[in-house]
């Protein structure tokens, strides 16, 4: 084979280093001459050992191995391959294994695993389809390498078939191999078949428990999580600080603030609280929860911070519309000689576009373009980010000229937020030329068609709205249901639209339309712009009326004590009464009352918004 020639002709290797590695073809005797060292297998063996991070040192072993006539046991060429798929080439590591005579078990799932821990997903499953065709018996060291790159194929029909060979060979309850199928059933959003595999494990030690938690946050089931890790606590098993990071993340995903201080109790009596990654956890669920406040408290009384904890406070700040906080302290990050990074530069462009500061903007990201340091070299998030603040702020040719010069390809992340900033200045024209391309890009994204047709709506081209709506039939692309979340005395409540299904119901409404009535009285005029159905203004009103997040601000009246602000998450972005809707409350109650929808922090006070009416 030519890549095996091309290796035997290369024998005049050496180590930097002769005292560390202690293999070489020659050695310097004491009379300045040199003498080949004798080559065994355990020289060989030695230095395999010795060159785990140099792969260009490994094919020179391995050329030399060729070139020896040594029967090469199955421990070397397991240690080469090991080190190959360690350092990512698994190109070489695939040729070395094609060049092996019948390889063992061993063999198999030293590749498989090479290709599923370098993200090579599809090769994996491939590689294990291949040993099954020529007869290799898996064992359980091959099924938790498949199963994790069957949880990363878009196909779940392989993960099923995978976890029918799991029985067949009778490895279902092998811990590594259930807590991998587990994670691969979250990941499909199959939890029903993930808690049975983890309520029927004979065992379920912290490993376990923590796996389970974490796939269910990572995966947007952070409510399930907060229910299990409830459930650890009953079974006595103590947390660790993976568990609670985890648990914290869920909370900020969650906004559950109250949830969120009790896990921290926990955490400070296992002891487990002035871990670092533990403190940027919390730090995180803080400014997730709208609590920027408290997030700059626990900051400032950090015995250590990195840039994680600099970035989370400075990101937190602007999604909170405290952008000149966040740029003053990515300011004090700089003189205090903390290098920053690609998410430190997101959250300083995000306070940007969250302030519409449009020069400012620009003068930051082009001093990333220029930089010489890999690390703050703009990603796609960063041009999606610059996208948005120049849309925003009506640069809208500027902001589709930026598009098509990014020197690589947008996705659609980016041009969805042109389309956001199209929808905001009701340039429709833009706005179609823009959801085609998105719609090449990824045309199964119902909330980009909704978006759209919500343009034409606004804009009177009712014929339009109905062309895109009986597209999204066709493609059965499905609108998300908007929802506001709310936590009160530690449980968590959901609300729909209209919805009635809630126990006190009868108590919401009522409220709500006192609410209504009040505000009424002092100018309150309830825009229907956001409703974009054709029918008439009064049921225009009582649509907007019964919007999710007015619901959760009128449970939280009723339940919530006047000392504590009100905290509603939103899954959508707020529409432009449900702002003015709560501008009005904060100003009736002289309540605080916090909203976090998809984009950024709502902080209601006396009448206005933190956002100053710019989102």
């Amino acid at each position: 084979m030519l890549w095996r020639r091309s290796l035997t002709t290369k024998l005049d290797f050496f180590f930097t280093s002769p005292s560390k590695f202690q293999f070489s073809t020659l050695v310097h005797n004491q009379e300045s001459s040199f003498q080949p060292l004798p080559l065994t297998k355990e020289a060989f063996a030695e230095a395999l050992q010795s060159c785990r991070s140099h792969t260009h040192q490994l094919k020179q072993i391995h050329g030399l191995l060729l070139t020896t006539g040594l029967s090469i046991k199955n421990s070397l060429l397991t240690c080469l391959l090991s080190n190959l798929t360690v350092l990512g080439n698994m190109s070489y590591a695939r040729k070395l294994f094609d060049d092996m005579h019948k390889p063992r078990i061993f063999l198999w799932n030293t590749l498989i695993k090479g290709y599923s821990k370098n993200r090579i997903f599809v090769e994996a499953v491939l590689v294990y389809r291949e040993m099954r065709l020529v007869g290799v018996r898996p064992d359980s060291f091959t099924f938790p390498f498949v199963v994790k790159a069957c949880g990363e194929l878009p196909e779940k029909w392989i993960g099923s078939g995978v976890h029918a060979h799991v029985v067949k060979f009778g490895l279902e309850f092998v811990a590594m191999v259930r807590t991998e199928l587990m994670l691969m059933y979250v990941g499909f959003g199959e939890l029903v078949l993930a808690d049975l595999l983890f309520q029927s494990m004979f065992e379920r030690d912290l490993v376990s428990w923590n796996a389970l938690i974490a796939s269910l946050v990572q995966n947007g089931h952070a409510s399930k999580a907060l229910a299990l890790f409830r459930q650890m606590s009953i079974a006595g098993v103590k947390p660790d600080a993976a568990t609670i990071v985890s648990v914290f993340s869920g909370c900020g995903q969650l906004g559950c603030l109250e949830i969120g201080e009790e896990i921290y109790r926990v955490a400070r009596k296992e002891g487990i609280d002035c871990n670092i990654i533990v403190e940027n956890a919390r730090l995180d669920m803080y400014v997730k929860c709208g609590n920027a406040d408290k997030a700059r408290n626990l900051f400032e009384k950090m015995s250590k911070r990195n840039h994680i904890s600099w970035s989370t406070m400075i990101l937190g700040y602007a999604i909170n519309g405290e952008s000149e906080k966040a740029l003053a302290l990515f300011s004090r990050m700089q003189k205090d000689d903390v290098e920053p990074n690609n998410v430190t530069y997101l959250g300083v462009l995000s306070a940007c576009s969250h302030a519409g500061l449009v020069n400012e903007g620009r003068a930051y990201f082009d001093y990333m373009t220029q930089s010489d340091d890999k690390n703050i070299r703009p990603r796609k998030e960063h041009y999606a980010c610059m996208v948005d603040l120049l849309g925003r702020s009506g640069h809208l040719e500027e902001a589709y000229k930026f598009i098509n010069s990014m020197p690589i390809e947008p996705d659609y992340g980016v041009w969805g937020a042109l389309l956001g900033a199209c929808a905001i200045h009701k340039n429709v024209e833009m706005g179609q030329h823009v959801a085609d391309r998105i719609f090449q890009l990824s045309p199964d994204i119902g909330s980009y068609h909704v978006l759209m047709s919500n343009m034409y709506a606004a804009a009177g081209r009712w014929d339009y709205v109905d062309k895109v709506r009986l597209k999204m039939r066709k493609k059965g692309v499905k609108k998300v249901a908007a929802c506001s979340s709310v936590e009160c005395k530690g449980e968590f409540h959901v609300f729909y639209g209209g919805d009635r299904s809630h126990p006190q119901s009868l108590l919401i409404y009522e409220k709500l339309d006192q609410l209504l009535k009040d505000m009424r009285s002092i100018g309150y005029i309830p825009k229907t712009n956001s409703v974009f159905h054709d029918v008439e203004t009064e049921e225009k009103e009582a649509t907007v009326s019964a919007h999710s997040e007015k619901l959760a601000i009128a449970f939280c009246l009723v339940n919530i004590q006047p000392e504590f602000p009100i905290r509603v998450m939103k899954n959508l972005r707020i529409c432009d009464d449900c702002h003015t809707f709560s501008k009005y409350v904060s100003k009736l109650t002289m309540r605080e009352i916090i909203i976090r929808d998809k984009i950024r922090f709502h902080h209601f006070r006396n009448g206005l918004c933190s956002c100053k009416d710019f989102w």
